[in-house]
């Protein structure tokens, strides 16, 4: 069986993105996932960096992991130090995992002009970190940093780097593109001209500033390499690292390389959009394989030709990465596009319903409604027309206030009254502003009756102007992405006013919510 190692850098590498900072107790838990996937290296961090780091390899101890080996990462050396003096070798050892990870110049110019010594030097400090670390029992990488870079200006001393390393005894060279410029043939031409000098595992790790990481590393898969570095989402410094949610499907089902633990890949969806969620980052909705719009299909003509094979116009089956079809609703909708969608939520239908619900649709969307992008609306919708809705609250009123005090600052509070069961319901609640003081003040009407909501939470908000040319009295649309422990949904809201706008997307989303916890608990 071809196998191609997995070696995970989100949680050090990843983590250098700009806005993100995952706490001791993230890590932990993406540790956990990353584990579950079957992840075979976990790099967890710099242990010298800084006090977080150093408590993470102390706590992911406890941890008990089923596949993963856990990676400390670090540089050579330092020229005027001796390896068992130097701090950050001694700071490896205390993380006590099984593999470390080290950093080395391969680039002339970097040795030079950023590390000032000699390159001679620079190949004693590679030789002697790696064999020191090799004696004390560690499996070591060495990360050959600037590869690339190195070997196209310099290819006899980037290579003398790789050898000085693997002599000392490194299970793995690590080719980096640290700057993302390399293109895909490059990265071929000179992966097969190392695989001739260096017959030991070679690894690849490469930035994605040309928009190419996942093809870089892939073209280094054909010509030998087989273990690959990147992070989950692909996020990380400047434009980020080869996204493994990426390279990974590509090698299991384009490649025929076997990566994961069984059942791995089905997990990878689920991981990527924990990740996001704990980098408190928006996803990608069209990120390929695990994006929200991954197999998304709107256009009629295409929605027909999926119903009668899948394979029409998707290149894997979207449950192979743990992912679903998605069929967006609009004005350019047909017959089959509302009919797979009706489908999917499992409800009955007939012809006259069916052109019931399309003409609607299309009345709403020229309103300025926009379904393709709120499924739970729709879904809704199609409920209400076939007597399938039941509303879980009645709204008697709301009121919002926006008042500008003495100190300057505006204080937004909403008044929200409402009816469950004949039970009646007042709730106030300041905000931000004028819409999170109604989302405050709804949810606290309704926590009394159903606890689960407080398991939800609204993590995007969108306004769109929809009729610009009228001014300050202009139409405007509203969408709502809603999340709990389980699912993400996206509700809309139309008129003249926002603060009404919203409410209509928030009712939405409430009630999407408890009518799926509802019919769960039914099929339970």
């Amino acid at each position: 069986m071809n196998r191609i190692f997995i070696y995970d850098t989100t949680l050090r590498d990843g983590s250098q993105g700009e806005g993100i900072s995952f706490s001791l107790q993230d890590k932990l838990v993406i540790t956990l996932k990353l584990d579950d996937l079957g992840i075979d290296y976990i790099e967890g961090g710099y242990p010298l960096a800084n006090p977080k780091d150093e408590s993470y390899f102390k706590e992911v101890k406890s941890l008990k992991l089923r596949h993963a080996k856990i990676a400390a990462f670090g540089s050579t050396r330092r020229a005027d130090k001796r390896v068992e003096d130097d701090k950050n070798i001694h700071a490896l050892l205390m993380a006590d995992t099984p593999v470390v990870a080290i950093v080395g110049k391969s680039w002339d110019f970097q040795v030079r002009n950023v590390l000032k010594v000699s390159l001679e030097e620079n190949l004693r400090m590679v030789a002697d970190t790696i064999a020191y670390l090799k004696a004390k029992g560690k499996e070591v990488f060495f990360d050959a940093e600037h590869f690339f870079d190195g070997y196209k200006k310099n290819q006899e001393y980037a290579v003398k780097v790789l050898q000085a390393a693997q002599e000392s005894g490194a299970d793995a060279l690590v080719l980096c593109d640290t700057n993302g410029g390399s293109l895909p043939a490059e990265i071929a031409e000179i992966v097969g001209v190392v695989r001739e000098k260096i017959k030991g595992m070679l690894s690849v790790h490469v930035h994605n500033d040309g928009d190419l990481a996942v093809a870089n590393t892939l073209a280094a898969v054909n010509q030998g390499v087989r273990q690959v570095q990147g992070t989950i989402n692909g996020i990380g410094e400047r434009c980020g690292n080869a996204d493994l949610c990426s390279i990974i499907p590509n090698l299991v089902l384009k490649m025929g390389y076997h990566c994961l633990e069984d059942g791995g890949l089905r997990k990878l969806t689920e991981v990527s959009r924990y990740v996001y969620e704990t980098a408190n980052l928006l996803l990608r909705s069209n990120q390929p394989f695990v994006g929200t719009s991954a197999f998304a299909h709107k256009g009629g003509l295409h929605v027909n030709a999926i119903q009668k094979d899948k394979g029409t116009y998707e290149h894997i089956p979207p449950e192979s990465v743990g992912n679903e079809r998605k069929i967006l609703i609009s004005e350019l909708s047909g017959s089959s596009t509302i009919l797979a969608k009706v489908e999917k939520f499992h409800l009955t239908y007939d012809s006259k319903f069916m052109k019931d619900i399309l003409e609607e649709v299309q009345s709403l969307e020229n309103e300025g409604y926009q379904f393709e992008s709120a499924e739970a609306s729709f879904e809704l919708l199609v409920r209400k027309k076939i007597g399938r809705y039941k509303t879980f609250f009645d709204l008697e009123g709301f009121r919002v206030i926006v008042e500008k005090r003495e100190n300057g600052l505006p204080v937004t509070e909403a008044t929200v009254k409402i009816k469950v069961n004949k039970i009646q319901e007042l709730s106030a609640s300041e905000g931000a502003g004028p819409v999170n003081a109604l989302d405050s003040a709804l949810r606290k009407a309704l926590e009394r009756f159903y606890p689960s909501l407080k398991d939800m939470k609204l993590v995007d908000y969108k306004v769109r102007v929809i009729n610009p040319r009228s001014g300050t009295a202009a139409k405007v649309r509203v969408i709502i992405e809603s999340q709990d422990k389980e699912n993400i949904w996206n509700t809309v809201g139309v008129s003249e006013n926002v603060i009404e706008a919203s409410w209509y997307a928030l009712v939405d989303s409430i009630e999407y919510k408890l009518l799926k916890e509802q019919e769960g608990k039914t099929k339970g």
